[in-house]
């Protein structure tokens, strides 16, 4: 069993226990993703399509969460929603430098 399958494991057994935790995560997360995407856009650049996959993502999440999907849908919406968040977190942390 390797480690994203153990994962998923532990989430579905832990149902209840990891939604109101993972939808918290998430939209904090994707709080900072959308924070640091508004500090870098300037007057004359506005980063519109990092701004709406943020949105779209998050609250795409919420909506599978709230559609009471499978559990595995769920958890691999979640894994690509915190994936796309990090990766919008660095991208704009490294232009924020």
């Amino acid at each position: 069993m390797n480690f994203l399958n153990q994962y998923r494991h532990d989430f579905k057994e832990n149902y209840i226990l990891y939604i109101p935790l993972t939808i918290i995560l998430q939209s904090c997360l994707g709080s900072v993703a959308a924070m640091l995407i508004l500090m870098n856009s300037t007057s004359g650049t506005f980063h519109f399509f990092e701004l709406t996959l943020c949105v779209v993502f998050a609250m795409g999440y919420n909506a599978v969460v709230y559609a009471q999907l499978k559990n595995k849908v769920i958890f691999n919406i979640l894994i690509a929603t915190l994936l796309v968040h990090i990766s919008l977190i660095i991208i704009n942390l490294i232009r924020f430098i």
